[in-house]
């Protein structure tokens, strides 16, 4: 079992550092590539690049009312759940289809009635 993660490419767990702009603050996001990969594959899907998706995550975060103390943290977890939701098919693994055409209401009311990815 080990073995697929150990061999794996070194360079996917190293850490980079990105500085992106929101609401004219300079700001500094140092994540693993991986990360960065999913986040930018997201990007991609909506048309957007990488700090443009991060910017409006932002704000979508913030108009929600969530506090952003670890905004790091919430990225990660945003490439993560990304990734689940493709496994359960609810986001199409081809990236043609933008994630905001997807009915995003009707998603989180099926995980709510499952509890799919939902910590316990």
């Amino acid at each position: 079992m080990c073995k697929l993660f150990i061999k794996a490419d070194p360079e996917l767990w190293r850490s980079a550092t990105h500085s992106l702009r929101i609401d004219g603050m300079v700001t500094s996001v140092r994540m693993e590539n991986y990360f960065w990969h999913l986040l930018e594959e997201i990007a991609q899907r909506d048309g957007m690049n990488t700090a443009q998706m991060i910017t409006r995550l932002y704000h979508e975060s913030i108009d929600a009312g969530h506090d952003l103390g670890n905004f790091t943290s919430f990225l990660r977890v945003c490439a993560l759940r990304y990734q689940a939701l493709q496994l359960t098919g609810d986001i199409p693994s081809y990236q043609e289809v933008p994630i905001a055409t997807l009915d995003a209401e009707e998603i989180l009311a099926r995980e709510r009635r499952g509890g799919v990815n939902q910590v316990h």
